[in-house]
């Protein structure tokens, strides 16, 4: 069951009235998100651990970490509700029962490739959200062949049965992969990465310029699906992967995050209804020496915003820093935290940063329990509270081969950050360090978190 990037998602939905299955409306249920802030500190993450690409003949794993500081820290391997794990790369999509014993988790249905295949015509499953009608809807990046035209969504029922493709047809989207919708408004927006047919065979410059990537967003009617409007990020944004609307259901705009210009982009209602969006926060190409291009991008890989919608959170896989920002005036995004804990430009590595003065430069990044902190910072989740904030560093293993050669042979970790919500800030918890370089098969790389009750990341209120 090679999955290669799993995608895990619980899609719950605030108010959760009466539905089960997909959507476990029998679970936590917080009315506002700002409820959910008050709910216990978390004891668990899920995380997924990925074998697949890194020479390890085993399969992938959906893996349990206590993360409770009162417990030794450990992982547990398995294979109210369930988590649902989109695998990208086998084109397979497992229903995890979590609700029976959060602590051992079992496997509860896997949709095959085949059937989606054969009723849809799509493949690489991604990113899933539930739908209040107690369906679950999943993004596919392509067709079997790997071409983004044949790109599109999904539909499940309640107990993990194809019902078809959610959008109507002839309003797919030319590339995919995330997506966020809010019902008050009637909208749902997705992202565009690029064509399976090209980024699974590594990041090539080349390919953006043959137009195999995306630089789009996609807005749909909610729930009819039907493709209202498309949004051309131009060069400015190019790759938009992760899309976060605000927290606040009867809000109107939200942010993504595009990768290889390393912009943050916002996204809005315009007065007659329409959408536009704007460049809210942008990341500076670092000029650099012994490094493949004389130019690196941050490539903002992740980002969520908090319950709260105050802050928002972002990484620099390359670069190594992850960014809090205060975004309580959406418009203006203020920086109010940042810290490195990675990347290619970390003291002791041969790449250097180049000022226009000619000096050059590197960061400190710190040891956590003696361990150096390898490849730079991915996938991020925040706690309920908003208080601390966990980092993976697993992008794509093709991706990670060409990067971080060394993550592949030394495997990933799990660190986490405190975070000051008072007056802004972020620090290393120097307690924290899970290392899946020490698992028993051998390093495996560790790639999306999720919470047993939902989190920032998954949840969508109406």
């Amino acid at each position: 069951m090679a999955t290669d990037v799993a995608v895990l998602q619980h899609g719950t939905v605030g108010k959760r009235q009466g539905n089960e299955a997909a959507c476990c409306k029998t679970g936590p249920g917080y009315a506002t998100p700002l409820d959910a802030m008050s709910g216990p500190k978390e004891a668990l993450i899920y995380v997924t651990a990925v074998y697949s690409g890194t020479g390890i003949q085993k399969p992938d794993y959906l893996a349990t970490v206590d993360v409770d500081p009162t417990l030794a820290m450990e992982i547990h391997l398995h294979n109210g509700c369930f988590l649902v794990l989109p695998a990208l790369i086998s084109g397979r999509i497992y229903a995890i029962d979590t609700k029976t014993n959060p602590r051992a988790p079992s496997l509860h249905k896997v949709v095959e490739p085949e059937e989606i295949i054969q009723k849809t015509g799509l493949a690489y499953p991604h990113t899933s959200h539930c739908l209040a009608s107690g369906d679950l809807l999943v993004s596919c990046l392509g067709d079997k062949d790997g071409s983004a035209a044949g790109s599109g969504f999904l539909l499940l029922d309640s107990e993990f049965n194809v019902k078809g493709r959610w959008e109507k047809p002839g309003h797919s989207p030319l590339f995919g992969y995330d997506f966020w919708y809010q019902p008050r408004h009637k909208t749902m927006i997705s992202t565009s990465w690029g064509a399976p047919a090209a980024f699974t065979k590594g990041f090539n410059p080349q390919h953006v310029a043959d137009g195999l990537y995306g630089r789009h967003l996609h807005v749909y009617s909610w729930p009819e699906g039907e493709l209202k409007q498309t949004l051309d990020l131009g060069n400015t944004g190019l790759l938009p992967l992760e899309i976060r609307f605000l927290h606040d259901p009867s809000k109107d705009t939200g942010f993504v995050g595009c990768a290889l210009t390393s912009n943050i982009v916002r996204f809005f209602k315009t007065e007659d209804g329409s959408w536009s969006h704007e460049v809210a926060i942008s990341v500076k190409s670092l000029k650099v020496q012994n490094w493949i291009l004389p130019e690196m991008p941050g490539l903002i890989t992740d980002f969520l915003i908090s319950l709260d919608d105050r802050f928002l959170y972002f990484v620099n896989w390359l670069h190594g820093d992850v960014r809090q920002y205060n975004i309580e005036d959406p418009k203006n995004p203020k920086l109010t935290g940042q810290i490195w804990v990675g990347g290619l430009i970390q003291k002791g590595s041969p790449v250097v940063a180049e000022a226009e003065d000619g000096t050059t430069r590197q960061f400190d990044v710190p040891e956590i329990q003696g361990k150096k902190l390898r490849a730079g910072p991915q996938m991020i989740q925040l706690s309920l509270d908003g208080k601390r904030l966990y980092i993976t560093n697993s992008l794509f293993s093709t991706w990670d081969h060409q990067f971080y050669p060394d993550l592949l042979a030394k495997g990933s970790h799990i660190i986490q950050l405190d975070v000051n919500t008072e007056n802004g800030g972020l620090a290393v918890n120097p307690n924290f360090f899970v290392d899946f370089g020490a698992e028993p098969d051998g390093p495996a790389l560790a790639h999306e978190m999720r919470y047993p009750g939902g989190d920032c990341t998954s949840d969508i209120w109406v």
